[in-house]
């Protein structure tokens, strides 16, 4: 896929391309080329999109904007602090999120599929598309589906509480990569639902950027024993050795597969929280980038809202959503087809050539 990095410069890098041009068509007497298109159809500002489910919707970030915080039943939980409003791509005048908490990959691409009452967000974008000119649009997608991840976490959960319970990796493993499998057709599908929307509004394959991004381990066996309870990570160790090991690199290798077979550049979280899960900064919350088990006692009050009580519990944190903004703004402005978000030299996260998990 051609990528132009024509954010950079904007019109003086055109106005140098176009003069260029001139003068080596002119003074070779060979005629000219196709031009190369200035970006985005359309009119609007130039505009990066996030899709998909709470990784990019911001559960966990908190500040959620009222109307995904519960109103006429919609939880999809949008919050300002979400990876998408903490890129800082050079030209984008607008981000936006369409990304909802638990959505599969019916409802990122086109059909009758909603969640929390939205309607597919695929059909979303070909509204936005309107009056806004996409260039990048990035998406996490598929761990709602035959994973069923947060089941994942749940069922976890449920062999710390229950005494005598096996370990959560017991029954899970044996199917997991199956699961994976059946995974990645759903997520090609909802890839191609979004290049159909783009291609059905006149967008070329090098207009705009299409990443799909992994998901992160929130949790990892390296957390103090003393916060391995409900007051922090209710977890087995090796529960947690599994999930970091195995099951999110597994994942993650699926998601691969899922991107190159849709034509979409692939950006590999499974790594980007070593160090930072939920409770491993032990007293000092604030060196973590995932939220430790949360309970929103305000909501056991409602009847309505008690249910999503420990919705936000393991997920990105504002602060991994800061990283994670970071590692993406650099890898838009890359021309590698995948990278993976690691930590560097100055403790950020930052894409390196590496994508192969575990």
């Amino acid at each position: 896929m051609r990528r132009y990095r024509w954010w950079i410069g904007g019109g003086a890098a055109l106005l140098v391309l176009g003069l260029v041009a001139i003068f080596v068509f002119t003074g070779t007497g060979t005629p000219p080329g196709p031009a190369d298109r200035p970006g985005p159809p359309g009119t609007g500002p130039l505009t990066i999109v996030s899709m998909g489910d709470s990784t990019l919707s911001g559960e966990g970030a908190g500040n959620y904007t009222p109307d995904t915080d519960g109103a006429n039943g919609d939880w999809c939980h949008r919050s300002p602090n979400a990876t998408v409003h903490r890129t800082e791509v050079p030209g984008i005048a607008a981000k936006i999120n369409l990304a909802c908490s638990g959505a599969p990959a019916a409802q990122v691409g086109l059909g009758d599929t909603t969640q929390w009452t939205e309607r597919s967000q695929a059909a979303q974008l070909a509204e936005l598309v309107k009056d806004h000119r996409v260039a990048a649009i990035v998406v996490a997608v598929g761990a709602n589906d035959d994973p069923h991840f947060s089941e994942l976490i749940s069922q976890c959960f449920q062999a710390w509480f229950v005494s005598g319970r096996p370990p959560c990796r017991t029954a899970i493993a044996p199917t997991w990569q199956q699961r994976i499998d059946a995974m990645v057709p759903k997520v090609v599908g909802a890839l191609s639902d979004i290049h159909t929307v783009l291609a059905q509004a006149g967008y070329e394959p090098g207009d705009y950027q299409l990443v799909l991004q992994s998901y992160a381990a929130p949790i990892g066996p390296g957390i103090p024993a003393n916060l391995q309870n409900l007051n922090g990570c209710p977890f087995r160790t090796e529960d947690l050795r599994w999930v970091v090991e195995e099951g999110v690199p597994v994942l993650s290798r699926g998601l691969a597969t899922a991107a190159a077979q849709a034509g979409a550049r692939f950006l590999d979280l499974s790594r980007a929280g070593l160090g930072h899960e939920a409770c491993s900064g032990g007293t000092d919350a604030s060196r973590e980038w995932f939220s430790r088990l949360t309970l929103q006692l305000n909501d056991l009050t409602d009847a309505d809202r008690a249910t999503h009580a420990i919705q936000e519990s393991f997920h990105p944190n504002a602060n991994g959503h800061a990283q994670f903004g970071r590692c993406l703004t650099e890898f838009l402005a890359i021309d590698s087809p995948s990278a993976a978000c690691l930590s560097g030299a100055d403790g950020n996260l930052h894409p390196a050539a590496t994508v192969t998990a575990g």
